[in-house]
């Protein structure tokens, strides 16, 4: 269930990560998306939570208050999406099986007359940073909402959400270039690894969120494809590094 309530004392950004902080930390609560701009809060929770319960786990300085229009349709948000139930995870997937598909597929063209592992596996991560940013880049503003629902470190620092599809960018070059291929590897292994972190727990937690690795465009739920996607590269990274 999905409500809308008004919040009335949030003056800046800090005062929205605070609110966001405090309700997020509710039992019951599986997302928190808050409009600073028009003193809005869209509350999602799996078992209603009373409007006092609201109140009291904010400070004194700010007044919670349910609007109007009390049961507000759940649809996509920053971080929540309706999954069609009717549909397997295959087909709720299916832009981000066919991306993997195309992109193993070009890795596979590029040197199917001498076959080589090591240069398939870096033009496979060097095409998957490079249309995965993409995607990313389409909505600068709404990637870094979607990506820190599930990402600690982007949790922690809100600019490195901002700057993560440059990152993915810049490490597409580096393998298709062949620069530096080791930092490359062992920068992915940390991104990566960070990132996962988050996935386990979003999937442990069975939270319906969307998934931010192909941004905003495409709205994509949180599964197990998503950790499988993110181990997949750090595999490879790995058996290039050691290899």
């Amino acid at each position: 269930m999905t409500h809308t309530y008004k919040i009335e004392g949030m003056t800046c950004n800090n005062c929205k990560a605070s609110v966001g902080k405090y309700l997020n930390n509710l039992e019951h609560m599986t997302n928190v998306s808050i409009n600073l701009d028009k003193g809005e809060a869209l509350l999602t929770m799996d078992e209603h939570i009373t409007t006092d319960a609201l109140q009291n786990a904010l400070p004194k300085k700010y007044t919670l208050a349910e609007k109007d229009e009390k049961n507000v349709p759940l649809a996509f948000s920053a971080s929540t999406m309706v999954i069609d139930k009717d549909k397997t995870k295959l087909q709720q997937l299916k832009p981000l099986v066919l991306i993997l598909f195309y992109i193993t597929t070009a890795s596979v063209l590029f040197h199917y007359k001498v076959w080589s592992w090591s240069e398939f596996m870096l033009d496979f991560m060097g095409l998957f940073y490079i249309v995965f940013s993409f995607f990313k880049m389409l909505d600068l503003k709404g990637f870094p909402e979607s990506f820190k629902m599930y990402d600690p470190l982007a949790k922690r620092i809100p600019i490195y959400g901002g700057i993560y599809p440059f990152i993915e960018t810049a490490l597409g070059l580096m393998f298709l270039m062949r620069f530096e291929v080791n930092i490359a590897l062992i920068v992915t292994l940390i991104v990566l690894s960070i990132t996962t972190i988050g996935v386990t727990k979003t999937l442990l937690d069975k939270k319906s969120i969307r998934c931010a690795c192909l941004g905003t465009a495409l709205k994509l739920p949180m599964t197990e494809a998503t950790f499988i996607e993110n181990t997949i590269m750090i595999v490879m990274a790995l058996l290039m590094l050691m290899f």
